[in-house]
């Protein structure tokens, strides 16, 4: 199955799912494991010295490894089918929350219409059952050019755009001159009202 990378370099995979009890490489490979392997046999894993990964199922909880993704190289969330996607929420949780900067991965029932949100949300590499994988993430991340939301990718809102625009570019202040004696003066505007306002203006 392609693997997909998020600058659509499609490339073999250099890792090794191990289901159940299957036995550990004796070499460097890097493996990934269910999250029961992991919290039984966690202190041997940590031991291999060798770059390790977590697949967590729908309905498992990130907060199982949230204290050890310092040590793990890679998450991968599972898709069991279309209509679930408990795994973009994870996948949010693991960046903006726990602040995870390793790879997150998309395996089981990943296609094509959903990579763009994948993305979105976070993820970094995806297992796709497609033969034109590279067009295929070509064409999903070019569908759409301008969001409502913000999230883990960083790209930046319809409203921040907004913001931006209607900004005013910054000049430099003139010193102000006291007021004369009994004279009120002008109170000065508020540049981050003025930025809000014109931003409700939309």
């Amino acid at each position: 199955m392609p693997l997909i990378r998020d600058n659509g370099h499609v490339e073999d995979d250099r890792w090794v799912r191990l289901d159940g009890d299957a036995a550990l490489p004796e070499d460097g490979t890097p493996v990934i494991v269910g999250l029961a392997r992991w919290k039984a046999e966690r202190e041997a894993l940590l031991r291999r010295n060798a770059p390790l990964g977590v697949a967590l199922e729908a309905g498992e909880d990130v907060e199982e490894v949230a204290g050890d993704l310092d040590r793990l190289a890679l998450v991968a969330l599972v898709f069991p089918k279309f209509a679930d996607g408990r795994a973009y929420s994870s996948a949010r949780i693991l960046r903006e929350r726990y602040g995870f900067a390793g790879e997150l991965r998309a395996v089981g029932n990943v296609l094509r219409d959903q990579l763009l949100f994948m993305h979105r949300c976070g993820f970094s590499s995806y297992d796709i059952a497609a033969d034109d994988a590279a067009e295929a993430w070509a064409q999903a991340l070019g569908q759409f050019s301008v969001w409502y939301q913000p999230t883990a990718d960083g790209r930046p809102s319809a409203a921040q755009l907004r913001t931006r625009r209607a900004a005013p570019p910054a000049r430099a202040q003139r010193p102000s001159r006291p007021a004369a004696p009994g004279v009120r003066a002008p109170a000065r505007r508020d540049a981050t009202a003025a930025s809000c306002a014109g931003n409700w203006a939309y």
